[in-house]
């Protein structure tokens, strides 16, 4: 038989961990590209407020057609000139030159070089922000793939054992050692259990497209995720309290927060700064012509220059530097509160965490071992069911609870991880 040609094979998507998903993420994901961006015009807007430093220098050049030239008129009579007047100056007015210009004194052209500084180092924190946000974004839609894949894993199961149970009451039923309610409360399981098993693989899509739509990938690209929820376990041995007295050194926010009231305060110096006077030094060199006619071989070029300090001294502006004085230190005092309330909802966010790990870990060891229990309670109940000892209600029972023990085992460690990833971004951990 002839092999089946390559394109003709079914496509395998592409398994990726979570330490994949990541490093996708870091450089596909739009808001860290936007960060990076971010970074990259800050640079240039600190280059730009130095390049204030150096002497800005231009060259100019102009032309005047005269239309109507002007009159000048005598007080005193010449003889013979007439006292209408007589009209000045010529047709045509050419001027070239070259002006010059740099700050000497000016303390508040210093502060904001400083303040631009800041801003670079502003926009590298919002980008290591940033990225923080988008790790725990990834970790926390992985996470729920890996949620989503282990419920569809319990419904699979709920339908197998229902059909195997159906099969089994209708040979009951067909040997008259079967009721025929029984019969048809066995259909009604399998019935049941489509539902749940459609919308939990529904639910695999779902949480799929939302981990490629953060990582930043094609939503059609066809992937899938590695491991399984059992594979995190391990971690919840580790004692949660260790995280209760973390501190908030590298939370990202305060960071932001910290660099931003730096940057207030130097802002209230540089509005302080406005009433301090400014010295600048200018230099100007130019060419004039003045001819009626456009023969330039014969035109006579005068030249200008100058070299000069200009001394500006502040004294009244109608309040408005006050005003920006005023304004910059409310700004400053507004950012203080704003900073003590994001430190104490930020600290209540570790408790939160901290508690829900905890929680995690003590449901985790409860719900394995009510896991095993009810494992055992439906093996009895089924071997029963089949020998007619127990009935199908019995048998139900005892699958409805080792399904409710099956979820919460799950959930406790998907709660675990989730608080975790939650927590390492608070926490600010790269």
């Amino acid at each position: 038989m002839a092999a089946a040609p390559a394109d003709s094979l079914p496509q395998q998507p592409l398994v990726i961990t979570l330490e994949e998903a990541l490093k996708i993420a870091l450089s596909e994901n739009v808001s860290v590209l936007v960060a990076d961006q971010e970074i990259e015009r800050t640079k240039y807007a600190k280059r730009g407020t130095y390049a204030a430093l150096f002497p800005q220098i231009d060259a100019s050049a102009s032309y005047q057609r005269t239309i109507k030239r002007q009159m000048m008129y005598m007080d005193v009579p010449i003889p013979g000139m007439s006292s209408d007047g007589f009209e000045v100056g010529r047709w045509n007015t050419w001027n070239v030159g070259v002006t010059a210009a740099m700050p000497l004194v000016n303390a508040a052209l210093w502060k904001s070089i400083q303040i631009s500084a800041d801003d670079v180092e502003l926009a590298v924190e919002k980008a290591r922000g940033s990225r923080l946000e988008t790790v725990g974004q990834v970790k926390s839609a992985y996470y729920g793939v890996l949620l989503a894949k282990e419920l569809s894993e319990v419904y699979r199961q709920v339908y197998e054992n229902a059909v195997q149970n159906l099969e089994t009451t209708q040979q009951r039923a067909n040997a008259q050692k079967a009721s025929e309610l029984d019969l048809v409360r066995a259909k009604t399981a399998v019935a049941n259990a489509i539902p749940n098993l459609y919308d939990s693989q529904n639910t695999i899509y779902l949480t799929l497209w939302r981990l490629k739509a953060v990582m930043g990938v094609d939503l059609e690209r066809d992937l899938d995720v590695a491991g399984k929820l059992s594979d995190y376990a391990d971690a919840m041995l580790l004692d949660a309290q260790d995280y209760a007295d973390a501190d908030l050194t590298d939370n990202s926010t305060l960071k932001q927060l910290e660099i931003q009231a730096e940057q207030l305060s130097k802002t209230v110096q540089l509005q302080a700064l406005a009433y301090v006077p400014t010295l600048s030094l200018a230099y100007s060199y130019s060419l004039n012509a003045l001819q009626n006619d456009f023969n330039f071989s014969s035109y006579k070029w005068s030249p200008y220059s100058y070299v000069g300090l200009s001394l500006q001294i502040p004294i009244f502006s109608g309040g408005k530097r006050y005003y920006n004085l005023k304004q910059a230190k409310v700004r400053s005092a507004e950012l203080d509160l704003q900073r003590a309330e994001t430190e104490r909802q930020l600290r209540i966010a570790i408790r939160s965490s901290v508690n829900s790990m905890e929680t995690a870990v003590k449901t985790y060891g409860s719900a394995l071992a009510a896991q095993e229990s009810a494992q055992k309670a439906y093996d009895i109940a089924a071997k029963s069911y089949e020998v007619g000892r127990s009935t199908l209600t019995d048998l139900g029972d005892a699958q409805l609870a080792l399904v409710q023990a099956q979820l919460n085992v799950n959930q406790a460690v998907y709660s675990y991880i989730s608080a975790k990833a939650e927590l390492e971004q608070i926490l600010g951990k790269e």
